[in-house]
């Protein structure tokens, strides 16, 4: 196969992108040195994170004047995300550290009046040039690509499109930014292909082939209500070992996943199929996310446990859209008595091809001695040296609280909230309590001091699931969600009692979640990925429409 350099800096999860870069018909070579940077013919420059540790890391390695060498040599070049952010002259991230300075333009951090940040999910990449029947590298005016980042270049009309310039643009709330750019050798996306599903990977191919310019084959003009960030349908996928020492797909009642009744009824783990080969489905279907749950690894090292790992690795070959994984991301000690940091558990899951972590139960223990503290950061949690490595979107906080029912306010000392939908005892205000350990657990926190606490240590998306709503089918607390949202700035996936595609609709016409995620509903075969979203489209909601074509 043809051969692409890629520049790993430590930059999140490659793995997707060399998958990506194979899907395509090319094969990677890796940069080892700055004196590999003169053999690469096209070189790719990804990158999540933090604008100030990516190019300290290039300067410190002696990386950024070949960088600069190869772009002039007009030999290909294509940055993704940070790579793309690196172009410019600067960020508001760290201003003390120069861009490359190609474009003159700093790097702004989203507003975040009336929305969430950092910007998470599926939005538009236009050409500025709306109308006109061309394209650069393969982009679609009607397609969604994944986003995920805090800092963006703001756009102004023609102020680079007069400098030779193609731009393709996209909305958050009420900012315009670059999505992606292009001018002779150079192109690069704030979005990430290879995260992108189909239509990324078309993009991808477009610039290792060299296809710059292209024809549209329909109309260009995109109308506002069909641009803009998506609503994100997530499937969500809870794995263990069941009795036979399998890990299979599984769905409990209130976090219970043995069987009832039927011919496995005894007890034996309630097995709904194989991961990998229901991760596929969902991705064909049209999943916006999916997100693998490890919900035993409390009891297993995570360092030991390669079949996870190892579901990650073939799940990442064929799935090209973002991967979460929970479960065991803690300080772990090996079974020879090595102690391994979050850290490095998080960095192994990465390697292994997710795009992000998911913290449950250490998330309330440090948040409880955050608050011990004086409310002051220790910089020592598994949030914030993940954070800090990777980024605030690569960490995700799930959160299982359950109601917890009072007379009236003054007789607890936590957050209450008065419902419409008293217990039998008639009453009607309720706390959420926060749980640990698959909800085995009460803590003495509720859930606006969690998600408080963990958005300070740098948390960059809440997983809110709810126990008392768990394999309910009866859809989301929309009182818990709308409380949660009303306290933190960071995005909120809906969890728990999804039973229909209507329990979507509503959870987005009625709060402002930035996500939702279903399990069982899919796992049964009740409902596919597919008919949610053709049910949230006749709605009037923004989705995204899946495509097999590459």
């Amino acid at each position: 196969m043809p051969t692409v350099h890629l520049l790993d800096y430590v930059a999140g999860n490659v793995r997707s992108l060399v998958n990506a870069i194979n899907k395509v018909g090319y094969d990677v070579e890796w940069i080892k040195s700055p004196t590999d940077i003169k053999n690469a013919e096209k070189l790719i420059l990804p990158g999540v994170g933090h604008f100030g540790h990516c190019l300290s890391q290039l300067s410190e390695g002696g990386y950024l004047e070949p960088i600069r060498q190869h772009v002039e040599s007009g030999k290909p070049f294509m940055g993704i995300c940070v790579g793309l952010q690196a172009l410019f002259s600067g960020s508001e991230e760290d201003p003390s550290v120069p861009g490359l300075g190609l474009i003159p333009i700093r790097m702004q951090r989203f507003n975040d009046n009336a929305k969430s940040v950092p910007h998470i999910g599926w939005n538009s990449a236009v050409n500025t040039r709306n109308g006109e029947n061309q394209t650069f590298y393969g982009l679609s005016p009607s397609d969604k690509y994944y986003y995920v980042h805090s800092y963006a270049a703001l756009y102004e009309p023609d102020s680079l499109e007069n400098d030779g310039w193609s731009v393709a643009t996209a909305t958050y709330g009420d900012e315009n930014f670059i999505g992606a750019i292009a001018r002779g050798n150079v192109f690069a996306t704030q979005f990430h292909p290879e995260k992108s599903g189909f239509a990324g990977l078309r993009t991808l191919r477009a610039f290792l082939n060299g296809d710059k310019s292209q024809s549209l084959t329909h109309s260009p003009v995109v109308q506002e209500r069909e641009s803009g960030l998506t609503r994100r349908i997530i499937a969500c996928l809870d794995v263990r070992t069941n009795d036979d020492g399998d890990l299979v797909v599984t769905k409990g009642d209130q976090y219970d996943v043995r069987e009832k009744s039927g011919v496995n009824a005894g007890g034996q783990v309630r097995n709904l199929g194989k991961p990998v080969d229901m991760a596929k489905k969902y991705y064909e279907q049209g999943a916006d996310e999916v997100t693998f749950l490890n919900i035993t690894s409390f009891r297993n090292c995570p360092l030991v446990d390669t079949p996870m790992l190892e579901i990650l690795r073939r799940t990442s070959e064929t799935v090209f859209v973002p991967l979460t994984i929970g479960g065991g991301i803690k300080d772990t000690t090996d079974t020879d008595g090595t102690h391994f940091s979050a850290l490095d558990v998080a960095t192994m899951y990465f390697k292994s091809g997710a795009d992000k972590v998911s913290i449950g139960s250490d998330a309330v223990i440090a948040a409880e001695e955050f608050y011990s503290a004086g409310e002051k950061l220790t910089g020592e949690t598994a949030i914030e040296l993940i954070s800090n490595a990777y980024g605030k979107q690569a960490v995700v906080v799930s959160v299982d609280p359950k109601r917890v029912y009072v007379d009236k306010p003054e007789d607890t000392k936590h957050h209450t909230i008065k419902t419409i939908y008293p217990n039998p005892a008639g009453q009607t205000f309720c706390w959420y309590q926060c749980t640990a350990k698959g909800g085995r657990e009460c803590r003495d926190l509720d859930v606006r001091q969690l998600v408080r606490a963990v958005e300070a240590m740098g948390a960059g998306e809440i997983l809110l699931n709810c126990i008392d709503k768990d394999g309910s089918n009866s859809g989301f607390d929309l009182e818990l969600i709308n409380d949660v949202k009303s306290s933190i700035k960071i995005p909120v996936i809906a969890s728990s009692g999804a039973g229909n595609p209507a329990h979507f609709a509503e959870v987005f016409a009625q709060t402002t979640a930035d996500a939702a995620l279903g399990a069982g509903m899919f796992h049964r075969g009740e409902y596919t990925v597919g008919e949610v979203k053709d049910y949230m489209e006749g709605k009037g909601f923004l989705v995204r429409k899946s495509t097999s074509e590459l």
